[in-house]
This record gives structure tokens, sequence and C-alpha cells, in this order.
């Protein structure tokens, strides 16, 4: 008996020397997520917003080591200065700011795009359609904005028309009312804002000429856009964050209900409930089909609108198309 116990402690202390001969392994942390600072194209939450505010709330971004900070700009002027400067990595934007802020020298990108062609035009209420060659000596309301005019020009064109055989009346921030209060005949929008803020409100489906019908490009009105120096320094990054978004946007197509109900969470105090669940249809049947082609961009679409709003005067001189956008951070699958 003695005799075993001995041979027990014998092979108890020789584990426990080589126990400590042999190098301990810990387990090691997870990295922590990258920050990724997306700026947006309006200073107030609307229903355009709902896929990746959804993908964070269901964790997409975290899974690709991203920490998204979806940042609101102050003025609607701001987005590309943020994006330009730095102060945001990417951008929601859209396709005119990345023409401006490329005329500018500003080292900016598209990456995506977010709908598969320009769903802009001219909205009229229900039962009042109008043509183009009506809309002479009518009084329309616009955007004060380069593009806004841009647009509108080439569709009077289409019918021997300019902006001096139409009166324009210019809105802060919305068209909608002045078309409501009638101090206008006809209104400027797209059918995913200002479309369905008019049929919400009255419960009538405006009529809508659409400006693609009359010599406007099909080019998507909205876009992801990088800052230039960081998508150099940051690829894989770039590639997460847009693998994130792609596969945000294909979830919040397949559970819009489960979409508004975060974007209400997250956005309560902007938040119309019956506004924003119409929007989300309105923007889901532009946006095409998930796949690996929904966000991507083609020099075709770029190369028309590029050649429209230079004749038109909009910019004096542009780039090639393939400068103004790339596909190299989409996922390729």
């Amino acid at each position: 008996m003695r005799l075993s116990a001995l041979f027990r402690c014998a092979a108890l202390g020789a584990a426990v020397v080589l126990a400590a001969s042999i190098p301990a392994f810990t387990a090691q942390a997870a990295p922590a997520p990258a920050k990724v600072t997306f700026v947006q194209e309006w200073p107030v939450a609307d229903g355009f917003w709902i896929p990746w505010t959804l993908g964070k709330a269901k964790g997409f971004y975290l899974e690709e080591g991203i920490d998204l900070n979806i940042v609101a700009p102050p003025t609607v002027a701001d987005t590309m200065k943020f994006l330009g400067t730095g102060r945001a990595d990417v951008a929601f934007t859209t396709v005119m700011d990345i023409i401006f802020a490329k005329e500018q020298g500003a080292p900016v990108i598209a990456i995506g795009r977010y709908g598969s062609g320009n769903n802009w035009g001219i909205f009229t209420p229900q039962g009042k359609p109008v043509s183009v060659a009506g809309l002479k000596g009518k009084k329309i309301g616009i955007y004060n904005d380069a593009w806004t005019k841009a647009q509108l020009s080439l569709v009077l064109k289409s019918a021997g028309l300019t902006l001096d055989d139409v009166q324009t009346v210019a809105a802060a921030d919305d068209t909608v009312p002045l078309l409501l209060q009638n101090r206008v005949d006809a209104t400027t929008g797209i059918t995913n804002a200002e479309g369905t803020e008019i049929a919400v409100t009255t419960g009538k489906k405006p009529e809508y000429l659409a400006a693609t019908a009359h010599g406007v490009p099909d080019t998507p009105i909205f876009m992801f856009a990088g800052n230039q120096q960081w998508l150099t320094k940051n690829p894989q990054l770039a590639k997460a964050f847009m693998r994130a978004t792609a596969k945000s946007i294909r979830y919040a197509i397949e559970h819009p209900d489960e979409g508004t109900a975060a974007f209400a969470a997250q956005y309560s105090k902007a938040y119309d409930p019956a506004f924003v669940k119409q929007q989300w249809q309105d923007t889901m049947a532009i946006l095409g089909t998930p796949g690996k082609d929904q966000l991507r961009l083609d020099d075709s679409a770029w190369s028309a609108l590029l050649s429209a709003i230079t004749d038109v005067g909009i910019v004096k001189q542009t780039l090639p198309a393939a400068q103004y956008y790339t596909n190299d951070y989409l996922p390729q699958e």
C-alpha cells in the first residue's frame, strides 16, 4: 500500500513538473469592431434609411467587424463636405452631389447605387393629368437646386419649351404643400418621397409624368459613396461595409414590417407610421432584385447623365464616366 501510494505521488509530481514546463495558452479576445462613420443625405431621418437601420439592429454590420455610426448632416449641403473632408468614411447621397463634389476636386467616388433607375417626375392631383406641352404657362413647384432645374429643363425641351415658358415656385424643404394648397399646378419630386406624401396625405395616388419618358437619363438618383483616401487605406473594411449593406437591403425587402419597426424604434420623433410604411413599399419597387447586380453601377447610365448635364450647362466640363464610380467594393455573390 505504501509503495502504491509512493508511485501515485511520484506520478503526480511528474505531472505537475510537466504542466509547469508547457507554455500557458489563453483565449485571445476578438478584435474590437472598426468604427465606420456613415453620413446621410438629409438632416431628418426618412424611410430610405430603413435597410441600414435594420441591419445595424440585427447585427449585420457587427458580423462584418463594423461599429456603424449613422450620422445625419446639419443641412443637405453638408453631406459631401463631411465625406470630402474625411469627417465621414462613407455616405448615402445623390448622383449629382457626387458629380458636383468631383468638379470641386473632392476625393469622393460612388461605390454602389440605391435604386435601379431615375424615378423623378412631375406630379399633379389625381384626375388631372398633364402633358409636357400642357405645362406652358403653369406654376410648378421645384426645389432650388441645379439638378431639379436640369431635369425640368430636359423635360420641357422635349416639347420645345424652356424654363422661361413656366413659372417655377421654389420650396424650402417640401414641394408637396405647394400643390396641396393649390399654390402651384404641378410639382416635381420622386415617386417614393413626394409621390408617397401626396398619396398618404390625400388618400389618392397622384398623376405622374415620368421624366425618363421625356429626355431625362434613367440614372439612379441615390448612391453610396466613399472617401477615396479612406477606401485606399481600408479596402477590406469598405468591402465589409458594402456586404453588410447589401445584406441589410435584401433582409429589409424580405421583412418590410420588421424594417419599419426598427426604423420606428430608432427614430420615433421623426416617424410617421403611415408615411414611412408606404414610403418603404414605394422604395422597394425601385430597388431592383437583390443579388450581385443590385448595387452595380455602369458606364452607360453615367455617360448618358454626364452628357445631358453638360448639354444644359449644369457643369462646364466632366471627367470620363469611370472616374465617378467603382464597383471594386461590391459583393461578388
